[in-house]
């Protein structure tokens, strides 16, 4: 099964998303990271897709959607939440699960709990955190922010799929199909020539202008649905002490969340293969009945 394209205006902005499984009821929403696309979600919705749609966008700055005009201001989970909410009413969306990595689990997280985002409350049925907590590793985040926000120019394109795996490599294993797919979804040519990972730069602009905007307790204690972590067992982004915490607060405390550790990965699995494939297909399927 392969994806159709589209794009939407979403809070103003104009928003890329692929969908896959068009015609079936029940829906799934898929989130990437920080610095991604939504094309990274390719293995997870083809998977999902015999039994739900699965909507799968680029965040506002990323892949082929637009770049805000004012990064101060758009760059932010409440902006995403706004999106996020106003993607589900013209999709007719009525409620969906989530299934979000990093960056995209914790819009998940705000639009889940309804704080930031009061149009969502109740419409998120199930969450799943891709190596992503309502507390993150400080060095980690800077590591993170250091190299997204200068993000490096190269002759070709073969140059900048070895970055690529080098920077991504705590993601495990990837097929070299995926490795060459990755590259060709998250590349840009300058005009120069050169070509550019294909994120605005001042996405990072989030970190400076809202540096509490990761920490997310208030959001996850608000979150009434089944939550499923999912932890790279070598993350330095989500640690132990972190997935602890969310076992004994929020829906933790109610019996509805669970944490997984993903061996062989680090922040944050690629959900590309298929023991992945089949905790997250699991736990919505679970959710959904």
């Amino acid at each position: 099964m392969t994806p159709s394209s589209h794009y939407i205006t979403c809070a103003g902005r104009q928003i890329h998303y692929t969908e896959w499984g068009a015609a079936r009821g029940r829906t799934v929403i898929a989130w990437h990271g920080l610095a991604r696309t939504g094309r990274d979600m390719d293995e997870l919705a083809e998977h999902l897709s015999a039994r739900f749609r699965v909507i799968c966008p680029d965040t506002i700055g990323r892949g082929l959607s637009q770049w805000s005009p004012d990064p101060g201001n758009e760059y932010k989970l409440s902006f995403y939440a706004r999106i996020a909410a106003d993607l589900m009413e013209q999709l007719g969306v009525e409620q969906a699960h989530w299934v979000g990595t990093s960056m995209g689990g914790a819009i998940g997280t705000v639009c889940a709990g309804g704080l930031a985002e009061p149009r969502l409350q109740g419409r998120i049925l199930s969450l799943v955190l891709n190596d992503n907590a309502p507390r993150l590793a400080q060095p980690a985040i800077e590591r993170i922010r250091t190299y997204a926000g200068n993000p490096p120019a190269f002759d070709t394109v073969t140059e900048l799929e070895a970055f690529f795996r080098q920077v991504y490599k705590p993601y495990g294993w990837l097929s070299e199909a995926q490795w060459r797919r990755l590259a060709e979804t998250s590349t840009r040519r300058l005009p120069d020539g050169r070509v550019t990972p294909h994120y605005d730069p001042a996405m990072v602009r989030q970190f400076i202008d809202h540096p509490g905007d990761y920490d997310t307790w208030e959001h996850y204690d608000a979150i009434r649905v089944p939550v499923l972590c999912l932890r790279g067992a070598e993350s330095d982004l989500v640690l132990r002490d972190a997935t602890e915490e969310m076992m004994r607060r929020g829906p933790g405390a109610l019996g509805l969340a669970k944490v997984v550790e993903v061996p062989g990965c680090g922040h944050a699995p690629a959900l590309n293969v298929p023991g992945q494939l089949k905790l997250v297909a699991d736990f919505i399927a679970a959710a959904d009945a």
